[in-house]
């Protein structure tokens, strides 16, 4: 069965860090790129970070330009989010997506219809 599965969400202050980790069972990760996206209450879902098959090429929107870094560990079937320095409007489910298309990249990662498989989510809540 293929699935993914974030974990790592949780109820920070302002200023504060979390990692998000979106694991895979039921295909190689190495061979999709992975997305992260997010939706906060009354908004659409949109792209936060992408990551290439092998790692080389990663994308940030620019309001976490600077404070996330995206990373994938193909050995361990996991993708990773390291939010530094996290402001309440970061407050969203972050949703993990793979998708196994090798046309997306720099100008249309932030598509939702490209990717193939998603994760159920994982709340991260920014509150003092």
């Amino acid at each position: 069965q293929v699935q993914l599965v974030e974990s790592g969400g949780g109820l920070v202050q302002p200023g504060e860090s979390l990692r998000l980790s979106c694991a895979a069972s039921g295909f190689a990760l190495e061979d999709y790129a992975i997305g992260w996206f997010r939706q906060a209450p009354g908004k659409e879902r949109e792209g936060v970070s992408f990551i290439s098959r092998s790692g080389g090429n990663t994308y940030y929107t620019d309001s976490v330009k600077g404070r996330f870094t995206i990373s994938r560990d193909n050995a361990k079937n996991t993708v990773y989010l390291q939010m530094n320095t996290l402001k309440p409007e970061d407050t969203a489910i972050y949703y993990c997506a793979a998708t196994g298309h090798w046309a997306v990249g720099r100008d249309n990662w932030r598509r939702r219809s490209k990717y193939s498989y998603w994760g159920q989510g994982t709340q991260v809540t920014v509150s003092s």
